[in-house]
């Protein structure tokens, strides 16, 4: 039983500290009770770029699985610089503006699930005024395992990925 306390004891502020680490890590995120509602609406052309400002699409991928949402696809939230900006569900795609510059983007499975909520990727990239950029994110679900990636892709896929999906609409929850 003593052996039991002191590891308890000598295994907490590891603990902590790798809590910590994790947290730290994930401040491309806004705020954990942010959830989104998203709905589709029909494709859009290209957004315009606005004066001095850089253009991020980010496109949810979910191959042929999203015809097969039943009780509604997988939501997918992300944020820019510590603030969400928005969400995709489904095979769906939205962009946002940001300035030059570095910025961190974090995508997250939204969820009720805490298995599923705790899923999150990272990415940065540094803005240049007047571009393009595009990133990918995407649900893996195997038999026992499952994983969110979100990935630069490059124009032509990227443009690709936007004309052949819907835009999502999403609204923060009140």
């Amino acid at each position: 039983m003593k052996t039991v306390l002191l590891f308890l004891l000598l295994a907490s502020p590891a603990y902590a500290q790798t809590q910590e680490a994790v947290n730290a890590a994930l401040f491309g995120c806004g705020p954990a009770n942010v959830k989104f509602d998203v709905k589709e609406s029909a494709p859009q052309p290209e957004s315009a770029i606005e004066p001095g400002k850089a253009l991020v699409y980010v496109i949810e991928d979910m191959g042929q699985a999203a015809e097969e949402c039943v009780g509604g696809c997988i939501t997918i939230r992300m944020g820019v610089d510590g603030e969400w900006v928005g969400a995709n569900q489904g095979n769906t795609h939205f962009s946002f503006s940001v300035s030059p510059g570095e910025h961190h983007l974090c995508s997250n499975w939204q969820s009720s699930l805490s298995s599923r909520s705790s899923f999150y990727s990272l990415a940065n990239f540094t803005a240049e005024a007047g571009k393009i950029y595009y990133f990918r994110a995407r649900i893996w679900q195997g038999a026992r395992i499952s994983w969110l990636d979100l990935d630069p892709v490059n124009s032509d896929q990227g443009r690709y990925l936007v004309i052949a999906s819907p835009l999502a609409v999403s609204h923060a929850k009140k």
